[in-house]
Order: C-alpha cells, then sequence, then structure tokens
C-alpha cells in the first residue's frame, strides 16, 4: 500500500512539472506560426475624409413632398443634395405633380436648387417634361413653384405632342382659375408647329 502511494505521489509529482511546461511549448508555438497581420491591407476602409465631410455637408437621396394651393401633389426626389444658405442644390433630380384633375407632370434634370425663401425648384441641365396628357418637352431650364402649380421655361423648348412637333421661345404651365380645375399649357415667343395627323391603321 505504502508502495502505490509513492508512485502516486511521484507521478503527481512530475504531472505538476511536466504540464506546465507543455503549456508553455504549445503557447510559443501558437506565437510562432501566428497569421501576421497585414496592416497596409486594412487601410482602404479606413480613408474617409472627415474634414470634407465636414465642409461639404450632402444628403443621399433626399425627398420633398407638399400640397400646392390648387391641390395639386408635388413629389421632389434627388440623388445628392447639399445645404446652402437659403436652400439646397441638387444632383439627379426627378419630380411628380398630380393635379386633382389627373394630370400628372414628371420632371428630370440633372441639377436643381431650392429657393426656400422664394418657394421655388430651378431645374438646370437637361431638363425633361413628360404629361399624362402625351406631350414631352426638352428645356435647358425651369423654374417650377412649390406653393402653387406654375412652370415656366427659362428659354427655348421643344415639344413632342400627340399632334405633331412644337418649337417656341417659351412655355409655362399652370392653373389660373381657382374655381375651375383644368390647367393650361402655353407656348410662347416664336411659336413653329410641324403638324402630324395621325395614321389611320389598315383595315
Amino acid at each position: 500500500m505504502a508502495a502505490r502511494d509513492n508512485i502516486h505521489s511521484q507521478v503527481v509529482f512530475w504531472l505538476k512539472i511536466v504540464l506546465p511546461l507543455l503549456a508553455l511549448v504549445i503557447l510559443s508555438t501558437l506565437f510562432l506560426f501566428s497569421r501576421r497581420i497585414d496592416t497596409d491591407a486594412a487601410l482602404p476602409y479606413a480613408e474617409v475624409d472627415v474634414e470634407d465631410l465636414a465642409r461639404n455637408q450632402r444628403l443621399t437621396a433626399p425627398e420633398y413632398s407638399g400640397v400646392t394651393a390648387d391641390g395639386a401633389a408635388i413629389m421632389v426626389q434627388a440623388g445628392v443634395a447639399r445645404p446652402g444658405a437659403g436652400g439646397a442644390a441638387a444632383e439627379a433630380v426627378s419630380a411628380t405633380i398630380e393635379t386633382p384633375g389627373g394630370l400628372t407632370v414628371t420632371l428630370d434634370a440633372g441639377q436643381g436648387r431650392l429657393d426656400d425663401a422664394a418657394g421655388r425648384l430651378i431645374l438646370a441641365d437637361g431638363v425633361t417634361i413628360v404629361t399624362s396628357s402625351g406631350y414631352r418637352v426638352s428645356a435647358q431650364r425651369l423654374d417650377t413653384a412649390l406653393d402653387r402649380t406654375e412652370l415656366r421655361s427659362g428659354g427655348a423648348v421643344r415639344a413632342e405632342a400627340p399632334f405633331g412637333a412644337i418649337d417656341a421661345g417659351g412655355l409655362l404651365i399652370r392653373h389660373e382659375d381657382a374655381g375651375i380645375p383644368g390647367y393650361r399649357m402655353v407656348f410662347s415667343d416664336g411659336v413653329k408647329l410641324v403638324y402630324q395627323p395621325a395614321r389611320k391603321e389598315p383595315r
């Protein structure tokens, strides 16, 4: 019995020495063969110019919506907007105007500027106007009111109408009489119309 206790004591004694040494060997091996961290590869994920973000504030995909005095719903969207004094400058602007009478006007432009004080949206850089009544108009500039339905071109326009093509020095779309739900599209300043009668389908 005493011999067995002696062997057990010796085993425990050597295990107390061998096991810590074995643990040190394993830890040393882990450090020797651990993967080296490439600090250069991590840099692209941290390339953020904080000073530029603070200096050039911007909003991504902003939206504006409201209702005009004549009851038309207007919604404006942009790819990017940069707030400034009295308003904001925007890029990739699109807008939709839906009147109570069912007329829909969609606007697209490369650039836009929102004037808070005047309550107007000025579109530029290739403006396209499409109406649900069948008109498609191209203009370089368009001045749109936000408190009422009024769209005025800032120069010459070219339109494709259901009855032909129109070239004019100016265009105005607006609601004139609060008691009448209709809206007027007026071409002015040297209007040229090329009439193209609708083709009859052969029987």
